[in-house]
């Protein structure tokens, strides 16, 4: 089924009047081919800077959240960096999670080799395709003029070079927001989510099916409430489904900018917790970098309620610079996602309210993961 069928289960969907004008602009964009020579020296020369910068930042999980958030500080209208970095740490858990001290009991070692493989491609795409285009912004207000016509030499989408020319002029943070999240779940369908190779080693294993019952995929958004770290999010179920990313996403971004002082709390805590992949940077009291257990200690339930039973050692999350060596990347195939204009009905706020309360459910799963693991391990022994 056709994605937008799925948002437009009513008779008719009127598009406000700056949707209006986007539909226009996309319906009439011209899709001529183009040639980087037609560029001055200097455009030129600015290309390959953005392209060479972005390459630097992009070399992995680690340098890429962080560049998102140096970038939000110095542009905060620019909504999606700030989302981007909070959704790239969890990224980084989850890829720390695989030599956790967990889920290594529940998959093998090429099992998670293939899980990182397709987080680590996921990650390094959205990066070398969103970093460019906030480069581009950034030079644009340095010399006050309008230099998004550069995307196409970029390779960003002929959507979101609309979509840059409208925010230039109307300086709308949602619609640009909502159209980077587009933008990045579309980017992604075709070079991770329809890759032969991750359909394969990924999405056909029974682990990747069970993360819906484990409900491993949980976005965190850490802050602090009087010293205490409390976490909001949403779980994602089938990843492989577009429509259910985007929807997600635009829950994601109303969580974080709806409630203006959860926001400056959650900003307070990424500026001043460094990001290291390892989940000890937002409960130190559940998980330590450092792998407290002993290889003979029996496995026994350590979590109950978000709190370790007495005399329980911590959950190892390693710090990823030392779990997962840098990954060389095949450059991402260059072709453009954007085929129709109604993919914007996407646009339309909802102006849901969405609580984003995960604390409970986060902590179930920790139980559940913990009890599979032992589960497990006990029929091992039996085997």
């Amino acid at each position: 089924m056709i994605i937008w069928n799925k948002i437009m289960n009513q008779k008719k969907v009127i598009l406000p009047e700056p949707l209006m004008e986007l539909k226009k602009e996309l319906k009439n964009k011209s899709k001529k081919s183009f040639k980087d020579e037609n560029l001055s020296p200097k455009e030129t020369a600015l290309v390959q800077k953005i392209k060479a910068q972005t390459c630097i930042l992009n070399k992995n999980n680690v340098t890429r959240t962080k560049a998102y958030l140096d970038f939000y500080n110095v542009h905060p209208e620019i909504h999606w960096a700030f989302l981007g970095h909070m959704v790239s740490r969890n990224g980084g858990w989850n890829m720390t999670d695989l030599k956790g001290g967990l889920l290594p009991r529940l998959l093998t070692k090429n099992e998670a080799d293939s899980f990182f493989t397709f987080l680590e491609r996921g990650n390094w795409l959205i990066f070398q395709d969103a970093f460019p285009q906030f480069l581009v912004y950034e030079e644009s207000k340095k010399n006050g003029q309008n230099l998004f016509y550069l995307l196409k030499h970029l390779h960003v989408s002929t959507f979101m070079e609309t979509i840059w020319h409208h925010f230039w002029r109307e300086h709308d943070p949602y619609i640009l927001t909502v159209s980077l999240i587009i933008n990045e779940q579309s980017y992604l369908e075709s070079r991770v989510l329809e890759n032969p190779t991750f359909k394969k080693e990924v999405f056909s294993k029974l682990e990747f099916k069970l993360q819906d019952f484990l409900s491993m995929n949980h976005i965190l958004f850490p802050y602090v409430v009087d010293g205490t770290v409390k976490v909001a999010g949403q779980t994602l179920h089938h990843f492989e489904n577009l429509h259910k990313r985007i929807i997600l996403g635009k829950q994601l971004y109303a969580i974080l900018f709806s409630d203006d002082q959860r926001l400056k709390m959650t900003e307070k805590w990424a500026n001043s917790t460094p990001h290291t992949g390892s989940r000890m940077d937002y409960w130190p009291h559940i998980f330590n970098h450092v792998d407290e257990e002993t290889p003979s200690r029996l496995l026994k339930t350590r979590i109950k309620s978000c709190q370790l039973l007495p005399g329980s050692t911590r959950f190892y999350s390693p710090k990823l610079i030392f779990v997962w060596k840098n990954r060389m990347h095949i450059r991402a195939g260059i072709a453009d996602w954007y085929k129709d204009w109604r993919i914007i009905y996407y646009l339309i706020n909802s102006k849901e309210n969405i609580v984003g309360e995960i604390k409970h459910e986060y902590c179930k799963t920790l139980e559940r993961l913990e009890f599979a693991a032992i589960t497990k391990k006990a029929i091992s022994l039996l085997d």
